[in-house]
């Protein structure tokens, strides 16, 4: 087996790409990696508290990385960063990566780049494969997750802190990715079978931000340039330990 990090949003594709990978076998994975907001202490555009990250991760039972990414970060020091973080890794004998990323080319070509120069190699176990059968295996294998985050340009306030379940799907708007995978939404796995016992926690308040995505891959609309790409509204549901 390949010894490796896997590349842990809290969300439903990272979930289910841990499952797959786990069962397959091929790969002994040594970390969850997640990257967090240092000045809110919250998983990178999910809104997720550190709290229950740490919550997840002792449930899977796998050791925990956090990376915690600067306010404003530019991509160039985003990239400085992740490279002081995997180059130790790399010399601890992992070769590979791990992504749930299912089919944003310019992502994974970017993510094989920033790997190369560390020389690791980057893996996608969920690449290619539809979108709307993946989210709907996931619900199968008994995974529960609720809706975090939601892009306000394509969904409405009321879609934030549901449960991704099959009235959920229905309920998507025509053009909107069943996934998510545009970033139209984002979730936390609480519940399913890579975890030991369920992460408890409570649903609190939506607020609506403005974000401008400029720093971190895993936003899935991020910048590859300096200056951030657009600004817009994102509706965040609260989810306290």
């Amino acid at each position: 087996m390949y010894t490796s990090v896997f590349n842990w949003s809290g969300g439903k594709d990272s979930a289910l790409c841990l499952y797959n990978v786990l069962q397959q076998k091929h790969y002994s994975i040594k970390y969850l990696l997640t990257t967090l907001s240092e000045s809110s202490q919250r998983v990178s555009m999910h809104g997720v508290r550190q709290e229950l990250l740490e919550q997840q991760a002792q449930s899977i039972g796998l050791p925990l990385k956090q990376v915690l990414l600067p306010q404003d970060a530019s991509m160039s020091a985003y990239n400085q960063l992740m490279e002081k973080t995997m180059r130790p890794l790399q010399e601890q004998g992992i070769t590979h990566a791990i992504f749930g990323d299912i089919n944003l080319q310019d992502l994974r070509e970017y993510r094989e780049k920033q790997l190369a120069q560390v020389h690791m190699k980057a893996v996608f176990p969920l690449w290619g494969q539809p979108t709307g059968e993946l989210v709907r295996e996931f619900i199968a294998l008994g995974f529960k997750a609720v809706v975090v985050c939601v892009n306000g340009r394509l969904l409405d306030a009321s879609f934030a802190g549901r449960a991704l379940d099959e009235a959920f799907l229905q309920d998507l708007p025509a053009g909107v990715d069943p996934a998510g995978e545009n970033g139209e939404f984002h979730t936390f796995v609480y519940d399913g079978p890579v975890f030991t016992s369920p992460v408890k926690f409570t649903v609190g308040e939506k607020v609506h931000k403005t974000y401008a995505p400029a720093s971190d891959p895993d936003d899935n609309c991020y910048a590859k340039e300096d200056k951030p790409a657009f600004d817009t509204g994102f509706w965040f549901c609260d989810l306290l330990p």
